[in-house]
């Protein structure tokens, strides 16, 4: 007999996302026009050279292993409410974002590796198997969302591209293009955004390279056309618009780390008993409603993460 032992995250699939949300290709297409009221003009606007040359592989399987334990964020709300200071510090960046070109895009993977290469973003996630996993995000600001993310195991881009036993970190990179972001033209950032995992954090069975949500591809405010999701550490972890993995053995110095390493250090997992410097990180605030609920350790997915910290308590772990 198999007998099944739900995580303590579970809950029944009929109260994750619901069906009419997983159009399809054809279906969201006939539907903009409805869509360009709800959500905005600039939202929605492509250009006919970047629709998405691998837009048939959604929706893609859903993976009922991988669930949120609360109710999906709308889409319009998510769509509307982002970080994204390559366009800009506020939150309603969606519209600036839709400047961003999305196609041609090249992924460079290099460093300690068997042989570097530089790939083309369809080229990639049509080497993998894409499967939706529905996700809790939490932001160090004290907010959170849940999202039906669509994408591949980070896993399988580290079996890609070789690491060498020498690499044990790998450094992400975001695209660098101020002509387009705005927020780029701000000399007193570090651009390029850089984050960086431990070799053990990027192949674990949580880490998720980001390709679509809400069952299509992925919009620009979001990160596309390949981000980052890691969740159960604090959201600005988890890198958007990625153009470069680097393996390598030194530690890498993220964006906000190098900015203020006193409030934003390399490991950044969630913790509701550390605060940050300047604000509690007991509860958060979810979004597009006005309940305000505790906050978990790990975010909830300790089960999965915890023992990758084991040995080092002498780290600053969680801020």
């Amino acid at each position: 007999m198999l007998i099944k032992h739900p995580r303590g995250w579970d809950i029944p699939e009929t109260l994750t996302t619901p069906e009419h949300v997983f159009l399809n290709r054809r279906s969201f297409l006939a539907g903009m026009t409805g869509a360009v009221g709800a959500i905005g003009l600039g939202t929605l606007r492509a250009s006919a050279e970047e629709i998405d040359p691998t837009a048939d592989l959604y929706p893609a399987r859903h993976n009922e292993a991988f669930v949120a334990g609360r109710a999906t964020t709308p889409e319009k709300t998510n769509s509307m409410y982002n970080n994204f200071y390559e366009f800009g510090s506020h939150k309603q960046i969606y519209d600036a974002a839709q400047a961003l070109p999305i196609r041609p895009w090249a992924v460079v993977i290099d460093g300690e590796v068997e042989q570097e290469m530089t790939i083309d973003i369809d080229d990639l996630i049509r080497r993998m198997t894409l499967e939706e996993r529905v996700y809790r995000h939490r932001c160090v600001e004290a907010w959170s969302m849940v999202v039906p993310w669509t994408g591949f195991p980070m896993r399988k881009l580290v079996d890609l591209a070789k690491p060498l036993t020498s690499a044990t970190y790998v450094r992400m990179e975001t695209f660098q293009n101020p002509e387009v972001a705005r927020g780029q033209r701000a000399n007193w950032y570090p651009w390029p955004y850089v984050e960086g995992l431990t070799l053990d954090e990027a192949v674990n069975d949580l880490t998720f390279m980001v390709t679509g949500a809400y069952g299509k591809s992925m919009a620009k405010q979001f990160g596309a056309p390949i981000r980052l999701h890691a969740p159960w550490k604090y959201g600005f972890k988890s890198v958007k618009s990625i153009v470069r993995f680097t393996f390598t053995r030194e530690r890498p110095v993220s964006f906000w780390e190098e900015i203020q390493a006193s409030e934003y250090g390399f490991w950044a997992n969630v913790n509701p008993e550390v605060s940050h410097p300047r604000w509690s990180q007991a509860s958060e605030r979810v979004l597009g409603t006005d309940e305000r609920i505790p906050t978990q350790l790990y975010n909830g997915y300790g089960e999965w993460v915890a023992d990758l910290y084991k040995g080092l308590e002498g780290e600053r772990l969680f801020m």
